[in-house]
């Protein structure tokens, strides 16, 4: 797995991890709701992952499905969400998490 990934997802911040592809349409539409929920939830970092280039990360994390939406806190997955998530579903679970 990449060194920079395991670093970032090992902080203390907790990290939201969006796994998505550029042909995947339900990806595109995460974009700006991950933009609000970085811009409301300042204490977590969000990270932006394409499988078709990083495919060994997402498959150590059992990727199948996108997008995939994760949260790490201190290295570990808290939460994932399969599919399009509303920013007040997930502003919620990573509050939940803070």
């Amino acid at each position: 797995m990449n060194e920079r990934f395991k670093t970032i997802i090992n902080s203390e911040r907790p990290v939201l991890v969006d796994f998505y592809a550029d042909w995947c349409e339900p990806c595109k539409l995460m974009t700006p709701i991950l933009k609000t929920v970085k811009k409301d939830i300042r204490q977590v970092r969000v990270l932006k992952v394409n499988v078709d280039h990083n495919p060994v990360i997402a498959h150590s994390f059992g990727i199948h499905s996108l997008p995939t939406v994760v949260l790490f806190k201190k290295g570990k997955p808290e939460w994932m969400g399969v599919g399009v998530h509303s920013a007040c579903d997930i502003k919620e679970i990573v509050s939940n998490h803070l």
